[in-house]
């Protein structure tokens, strides 16, 4: 850290906060300028700038499993182009097993930042596009086997050349996808974000130097390491294992089971997968480097969720899973509806120590993304795609109830789209919007409700509806007494007829009429139910969340 002797602290500082401020703009621009729902409203993107090795060292609040990848993003065209890299260059990649891939439908930009012909850093987005193509509208489904069914995949290759866009790959993405006027406007949004945070990095060295602007970057990293490592060792050492099982593939019915040993010490926080099943042939398997961020966010949110995330922050997190698992799987393995493991990573961890550190987890939540694409066509033939997470209940803790109505873990900042913008530019009715309150996961503190979310079909021409919702079968896990949550579902309707009730849904036909029922579950409760408090009680009787009768 020699470098930063001759700068102030205090300056190193400012330039540290500006750097996140640059980040925080560029989320900004994107979100403004994207034209799909899922990224203006939904807000499912991510925004950072890494050092000139790829490290993150400052980001914008996004979802945590593309924050937790986008320097594997920049890694992977490091590796790819090494020092032919030129300023105005402008690379994109969606590779999941080389790249920092959860899916195709999340694609990354990279653009080198350049002072004085040297590379100081890089602007990185990652954002979730509509349609990359593939075999099903909105490109995640339910039933893929293999990588090439899922989508355009770019492998970290220049998008623009030294400033000027190379107009061919543009043109090969216009014709591959259902939605080219939506996905080019999302893309050009992304490019427009970096050349902010370009002007904006470029300006500090102008205004620093670019030795200054280095060695703020190298103290964010170091502070990161320092604090996480300090509080690391607050932690009781010892080794902690989870187990549980994953509801199905998406092509079967068979439960994968799944399991983790957390070894914790001093130095080192490590998360070990091996023993979990092996790679399915559905799309549910997670690649290394998602199940990376899945690790990261909650070793961060065991440490402290308030420090500033940078790659010094994970130099004590270390992740193993044996290539060819669900956790690992290798090419061309599917991963379109990877959150169905990446989250469940989390949660067992998450599971594995929220007795241990019970005052920084709650019991277990809804989890699962309830990933859910409506899509059909106009009365012109154009097609329309609607893609949108659900939220769910958390899980209580030691000192509340849950939160209801709450996106999950990996999903972080987003929200699902408002009734207002569904009903506008879809043509659908929202005809019920409410918590669920089923009597699931009581204890001293309840988990938090779910929600029931209500659609009727207007289009003309009817739609079609695919949905991933995880934790269909094996529900919330309550603690220290708790009882068990409620699970997610999706209930399809032929006017009043329920037609059935699952987990997956794939491509289902629907007339014009028919009505989708969205359910997500209640989170676990926490605690011994006897013990909750009386005036606990008589506020859920009078809110109407529980009922007295029986």
């Amino acid at each position: 850290m020699n470098s930063q002797l001759s700068f102030d602290p205090f300056t190193l500082e400012i330039i540290a906060s500006q750097l996140r401020a640059a980040a925080r703009e560029m989320f900004v621009a994107l979100g403004h300028a994207s034209q799909s729902p899922i990224i203006y409203e939904v807000l499912d993107y991510a925004c950072g700038l890494t050092d000139s090795r790829g490290q993150l060292v400052a980001e914008a609040e996004g979802i945590p499993g593309f924050i937790g990848v986008l320097g594997d993003a920049v890694q992977a065209t490091l590796r790819k182009h090494g020092s032919a890299l030129d300023p105005g260059d402008i690379f994109i990649t969606n590779d999941p097993y080389d790249g920092g891939g959860s899916h195709l439908s999340d694609v990354a930009l990279i653009a080198p930042i350049f002072f004085d012909g040297q590379l100081v850093a890089f602007g990185v987005n990652k954002s979730h596009w509509t349609e990359v193509g593939g075999m099903a509208a909105g490109s995640w489904t339910t039933d893929a086997t293999e990588i090439y069914q899922e989508g355009l995949l770019f492998p970290a290759i220049r998008l623009h050349d030294r400033g000027k866009p190379i107009q061919s790959l543009f043109d090969l993405i216009e014709v591959n996808v259902r939605t080219p006027a939506m996905t080019l406007g999302d893309l050009r949004a992304g490019v427009a974000a970096l050349k902010v945070t370009q002007e904006r990095a470029v300006g500090l060295c102008e205004k620093y130097g670019a030795q200054a602007v280095q060695a703020a970057i190298e103290r964010l990293l170091d502070q990161g390491q320092r604090a996480a490592r300090a509080r690391l060792a607050t932690l009781p050492p010892g080794t902690y294992r989870a187990s549980g099982f994953l509801d199905n593939d998406g092509l079967t019915a068979d439960p994968v089971p799944i399991q983790v040993a957390v070894t914790v010490t001093p130095d080192e926080f490590i998360c070990d997968f091996t023993g979990s099943a092996p790679q399915t042939r559905g799309p549910i398997n997670t690649t290394l480097s998602s199940l990376g961020a899945s690790c990261k966010s909650i070793f961060k949110a065991i440490i402290d969720p308030w420090m500033p995330t940078n790659d010094g922050v994970f130099h004590p997190l270390r992740v193993i899973a044996p290539p060819g698992c669900v956790f690992n799987a290798q090419r061309p393995a599917p991963v379109s509806t990877y959150w169905e493991s990446s989250d469940y990573a989390t949660d067992l961890v998450w599971r594995a120590l929220a007795e241990i550190v019970p005052d920084r987890l709650s019991a277990g939540h809804s989890l699962s993304v309830c990933g859910t694409i409506v899509a059909g066509e106009d009365e012109r033939g154009q097609p329309w795609i609607w893609v949108e997470p659900q939220p769910g209940g958390w899980g209580a803790s030691q000192w509340e109830d849950g939160e209801s109505g709450l996106v999950v873990a990996g999903d972080g900042e987003t929200y699902n789209i408002p009734v207002e913008v569904a009903e506008t530019r879809f043509p659908i009715r929202v005809e019920r919007y409410t918590l669920n309150c089923d009597g699931a996961g009581v204890g001293r503190r309840r988990g938090g409700f779910g929600l029931i979310r209500e659609y009727r079909i207007l289009a003309e021409n009817g739609a079609e509806l695919t949905a991933s919702f995880g934790r269909h079968k094996f529900p919330p896990w309550g603690a220290a007494g708790g009882h068990e949550g409620s699970v997610n579902a999706v209930e399809v309707f032929d006017g009043d007829r329920l037609l059935f009730r699952r987990g997956k849904v794939t491509r289902h036909k629907l007339k014009t009429g028919d009505r989708v029922r969205l359910i997500t579950g209640t989170g676990g409760g926490w605690g011994r139910t006897e013990e909750r408090e009386k005036e606990l009680i008589e506020r859920d009787l009078r809110e109407g969340y529980v009922s007295n009768r029986g």
